[in-house]
């Protein structure tokens, strides 16, 4: 998944490493040399794979779109499927609408904390000199103070004042784009705008935005973590992005308050004086959560476009479905394709018996698929009356704060194509990200058209 080094964003050499990272890359190498890596050598789980045998956390399956059937299967015969040989370990997948809500509603007994091991299928450390704490990944009442931070960025007046710089950017965007010439729709439209508005949000060097992408693609490399080489160049990209912020947040602090999420959370009475790691773990999150979600989206879109002619057609011929468009991409694209939670407690879930400190990873893009809430849930239905509904921003007390947001910039890309006739028109093969976390594209080749 994760990029090249951009010129600006070299790693650095070990000789620059403090002790701290050097422990925390000794952590990283004896958490990978323990893993089983047995599971890898077994097939890929198909339709046809037994039910005691799945393993959805296989990367392969998403970056190959072989994902589905499987998930079909689980909902419809398991939807709360034990898994016990994976690469992250054993686990509980939940993988229909109703237990992943039931799950959600209960945050006192499915825990997100990272002391209890996170929120992804990949298990953080307990050891509070290693972990990069972050708000999502806490439970009340922390969680609820941190949140409550950075939750001014998101709301609706907010939204109302960016609406313009997003419009105008994609306009600007869309009009120096070739005509008829094939380019790559990821790296020259969904990144670009999405890096623009992250460098906007957080109040970041326009000159080194790119970096933001650099660093959300390795962060989020839950894949690469576990890589014997790639984990710990992952580590030192990290540990640079936190070194970069912190100049900024050092920055932020000496001056006066201002409009950016840098400055509000350096002006907090919740985020204002925290350590290093909590610093860098709710940055990870904003700058991860912040690309992921819409970057993903807009390809989804593009992809979505291309096919499904029918409803590209009822959307051209009505605007009106925009903003409605906008939530059937989301769900059926879900750019973070899972979260996760872990037991608190003994507890029964749907008919299984669930054991204190066991992990239960909630598949969204699973639920989001789940045909006794969506009809024809493998469609792409502009104008499905309970499009909204969907998971892919989580829900409850973790739902995406940044959700607002990443609709805004979706709704003005449609519109601003729709006011220009344009559509993309895919050219060659897309290649998607080797990842069972975030659910997207590395590439997608297209060429505008006018209709």
């Amino acid at each position: 998944m994760a990029t090249q080094p951009l010129d600006t964003a070299e790693t650095a050499g070990d000789e620059s490493r403090t002790p701290d990272q050097q422990l925390r890359d000794e952590w990283a190498k004896e958490f990978r040399d323990g893993l089983d890596r047995s599971s890898l050598e077994k097939p890929l789980a198909t339709a046809d794979t037994p039910i005691a045998d799945i393993d959805v956390s296989r990367p392969e399956l998403y970056s190959m779109d072989r994902w589905q059937p499987v998930f079909e299967k689980l909902r419809r015969e398991d939807p709360v499927h034990y898994c016990k040989d994976s690469i992250y370990g054993p686990f509980w997948s939940l993988t229909s609408y109703k237990p992943i809500i039931h799950v959600e509603a209960l945050p006192d007994i499915f825990s997100s904390d990272w002391r209890n091991g996170g929120f992804t299928i990949l298990d953080s450390t307990d050891d509070p000199t290693m972990a990069l704490p972050m708000f999502i990944g806490m439970d009340r009442p922390e969680h609820t103070a941190q949140r409550r931070t950075v939750s001014p960025a998101f709301t609706p007046s907010e939204m109302f004042r960016l609406d313009e710089n997003v419009r105008h950017r994609t306009a600007e965007l869309l009009d120096s784009l070739p005509v008829g010439e094939t380019f790559d729709w990821v790296k020259d439209v969904s990144i670009e705008l999405t890096t623009g508005m992250l460098a906007i949000l957080f109040g970041f060097p326009w000159e080194d935005r790119r970096n933001l992408t650099y660093w959300s693609d390795w962060m989020g490399d839950i894949v690469a973590a576990l890589d014997p080489e790639l984990g710990p160049k992952r580590n030192k990209i990290m540990w640079e992005a936190a070194t970069y912020f912190q100049a900024l947040w050092k920055q932020r602090k000496e001056s006066d308050p201002g409009p950016d999420l840098l400055s509000m959370m350096a002006h907090s009475d919740a985020l204002g004086d925290m350590d290093e790691r909590n610093f860098l773990g709710n940055i990870t999150l904003l700058i991860v959560g912040g690309n992921d979600t819409t970057r993903n989206s807009m390809s989804g879109a593009a992809w979505f476009m291309n096919r499904f002619p029918e409803e590209r057609e009822k959307l051209i011929a009505d605007p009106g479905l925009i903003k409605n468009a906008v939530s059937e991409t989301i769900r059926l694209q879900t750019p973070l394709a899972h979260m996760r939670r872990t037991a608190t407690e003994d507890t029964e879930l749907f008919g299984k018996e669930i054991r204190k400190g066991e992990k239960l990873v909630l598949w969204y893009l699973s639920a989001n698929r789940d045909e006794s809430v969506f009809e024809d849930a493998d469609r792409w239905i502009v104008d499905r009356d309970n499009a909204r509904r969907h998971l892919a921003f989580g829900y409850g007390i973790h739902r995406c704060v940044g959700a607002r947001l990443a609709e805004l910039q979706l709704q003005v890309l449609f519109e601003e194509l729709a006011a220009r006739r344009l559509m993309p028109e895919t050219t060659g093969e897309t290649e998607r990200v080797n990842s069972n976390f975030v659910h997207g594209y590395k590439s997608m080749p297209v060429k505008l058209v006018k209709y």
